[in-house]
């Protein structure tokens, strides 16, 4: 099997799987809103996080790396 053989077949190999796992999360999430997520989330109580599960000093939503 040449190098370009070999490279084509795991490029498939990995696109296959990504589009398999994307079927996968649409049909499953098929049916439901985030409106019924948002109701599930307003059940959790508002209690402060763990001892070392603080979020880190400077973080800001949509920051990865707390700044």
């Amino acid at each position: 099997m040449s190098l370009n053989q070999w490279i084509a077949t795991a490029v498939a190999q990995k696109v296959g799987a990504v589009e398999t796992a994307a079927a996968f999360f649409k049909r499953w999430a098929a049916g439901h809103s985030l409106d019924a997520f948002d109701g599930i989330l307003a059940q959790v109580p508002d209690h402060p996080p763990e001892p070392g599960d603080e979020l880190p000093e400077g973080w800001t939503p949509g920051s990865r790396d707390g700044r």
